[in-house]
């Protein structure tokens, strides 16, 4: 079983391999941007993707984890299925009602 790690980088991996323009402009970052913000290339660059990442994510309406979830699921039957299962968690922790969480995440019941 993979870990959460290489779950995320899996889906790093893919989300650029679909959008290659994203993957351009990270190769091409100026390295001076980096050295300003007392970072390295890599680590500005990581930054730079997980940035990407999440605003892609935020664009479907989705929390990052979930593209994670949908981007290295099997199926889209599958990762509605994992979504779930983890939504169900995240309300069980909190405390809070399934359905009463559905409402507030736009889930369905």
């Amino acid at each position: 079983m993979s870990t959460p790690s290489d779950t995320y980088q899996l889906a790093l991996d893919r989300f650029l391999r679909e959008h290659p323009h994203i993957a351009s402009e990270l190769d091409n970052l100026n390295p001076l941007a980096a050295q300003a913000r007392g970072e390295t290339l890599a680590q500005y660059r990581a930054e730079r993707l997980h940035a990407a990442f999440e605003a892609q994510a935020e664009q479907q309406h989705l929390f990052a984890w979930e593209l994670t979830l949908k981007l290295t699921a099997e199926s889209s039957e599958a990762f509605e299925a994992q979504r779930r299962e983890v939504h169900k968690e995240v309300a069980q922790m909190a405390g809070m009602d399934w359905v009463e969480y559905c409402q507030l995440h736009d889930l369905m019941v």
